[in-house]
């Protein structure tokens, strides 16, 4: 390695044949460090962007950028070609950092549909964007997140939805049997650029960072080929949007705090807990008038309410009644779940059991990472036997023929009585999924044998 190399200079010399997809040996990345260390008085906070710019830091945004994958911005750059991009020309775009004349790229308008109906807008930034940003956000998320309120749970690092979600129970424990449920309409599109720029002028004083946020936040949206400005909001897709929008919020947790209110917040989603209905409609009237008049938000009346904890859902969750609430799986997304294992079991799908077996299991994987969390494991068992069903419907569906169909039953282990009434049964697939027969030939284990995951809890863990 070249040790005249000019002091943070980022020297991403990547073998052309890995395609970016590695980091270079342990010996590089010290010598990285070794240069950060030499920057020109990096604690002075009117020098943050030299922070920003620091190599170590430079390189764990690049391998958090590549592991988080993402589309292609407007540019069309994908995330495998970064790595040589800023081989090439680093120098340039930490000379325009340094000298604060760096100019973000429009970001590009994706929508994606909501669980609930309608669409989420996303807002996708360039590769190299994306890692500036996640450079910056790195920086910032350090000092920031200590500041933070204690009751705020979403995009932290150390914390989680069931965090928030225990929180939430906890209250209930203690007699707070009502929740204000709030809703902010459109929050990521509605924040106040102004507003926002004058909370971060409080804790960012070097300028050059200050109009490098302020560019990503004006940087325009390109959809159907137009670029349109964006004189609002924190477009949902880029790195620093999370911390952005938390700190606009944090606002809120502190009114909450000073005011002495029991809630939880993640992201945009907040609830309140009160001991009953009427101090429930009271903070409600309250804290959305607060909202309104000083965060130039709006409270969604139609998604909000004051209600019992049992009638709303929280992160995905809700609670049973009674002087120890359990958490439950909410309906919508017990609806939601279903809905999926439909699509991935459909009788018509025209794949092999064992590649629908194969993509089944790694949706069960993700949602038992999630939803497992809950406290109510004779759900989970009869979502297990629900499944099961569906397989056994379309193992039935795809032996097709009499012969064959008491062949295999035969040779799963069924008396040969039985497997010939079976066999000759005039019942479709979804009913004869639940007879003895199919019970005993393919049973739970049968389905651990290929790999599929349990949802009740301790099984195939």
């Amino acid at each position: 390695m070249d040790s005249r190399r000019p002091k943070n200079q980022m020297p991403l010399a990547y073998p052309a044949e890995q395609g970016g997809e590695a980091l270079p040996a342990s010996g590089a990345r010290a010598e990285l460090s070794k240069a950060a260390r030499v920057t020109d008085s990096p604690a002075d906070p009117r020098k943050m962007m030299e922070v920003v710019c620091q190599a170590e830091n430079l390189w764990t945004a690049l391998a958090r950028v590549q592991a988080n994958k993402g589309s292609p911005g407007v540019d069309g750059m994908s995330v495998q070609a970064l790595p040589g991009y800023l081989k090439e020309h680093w120098p340039a775009l930490r000379e325009q950092l340094l000298e604060g004349t760096y100019r973000p790229q429009p970001v590009k308008r994706v929508e994606i549909p909501k669980p609930d109906g309608g669409v989420r807008k996303l807002g996708i930034p360039t590769v190299v964007d994306r890692f500036i940003q996640q450079a910056v956000l790195q920086v910032l998320q350090e000092q920031w997140d200590p500041t933070f309120s204690e009751h705020s749970y979403g995009f932290r690092p150390g914390r989680s939805a069931h965090q928030a979600v225990a929180q939430a129970q906890e209250y209930l424990t203690q007699g707070y049997g009502w929740v204000v449920d709030l809703d902010l309409e459109k929050f990521f599109d509605r924040v106040n650029h102004d507003k926002l720029m004058g909370q971060i002028a409080k804790r960012v004083q070097d300028p050059r960072l200050r109009k490098l946020i302020r560019a990503f936040l004006n940087a325009g949206v390109m959809e159907n080929g137009l670029v349109s400005p964006s004189e609002e909001g924190t477009p949902q897709g880029g790195p620093l949007s999370p911390l952005l929008s938390n700190l606009v919020l944090d606002e809120l947790d502190r009114e909450l705090q000073r005011r002495g209110h029991r809630f939880v917040r993640y992201a945009d989603d907040c609830n309140i807990y009160v001991r009953s209905e009427r101090a429930g409609l009271r903070v409600m009237a309250s804290v959305s008038g607060w909202i309104t008049q000083r965060l130039k938000l709006k409270v969604n009346e139609s998604k909000s309410a004051v209600a019992r904890p049992r009638e709303r859902k929280f992160l995905g969750f809700s609670f049973t009644s009674g002087q120890e609430p359990k958490r439950r799986i909410a309906p919508k997304a017990l609806r939601r779940f279903k809905e999926r294992v439909r699509e991935l079991t459909r009788r018509t799908r025209g794949v092999s059991l064992q590649r629908m077996v194969e993509q089944l299991s790694a949706y069960l994987r993700g949602w038992r990472g999630y939803y497992g969390h809950c406290q109510t494991p004779s759900v989970l068992q009869s979502l297990d036997s629900w499944m099961h069903r569906r397989l056994r419907a379309v193992m039935w569906k795809q032996w097709k023929r009499g012969r064959r169909r008491f062949a295999e039953l035969v040779r799963l282990g069924v008396g040969k009585n039985l497997a010939a009434q079976t066999a000759g049964s005039p019942h479709g697939p979804w009913r004869l999924a639940r007879s003895p027969a199919l019970s005993i030939a393919l049973p739970t284990a049968y389905w651990e044998s290929l790999g599929l995951p349990r949802l009740t809890p301790g099984a195939n863990a």
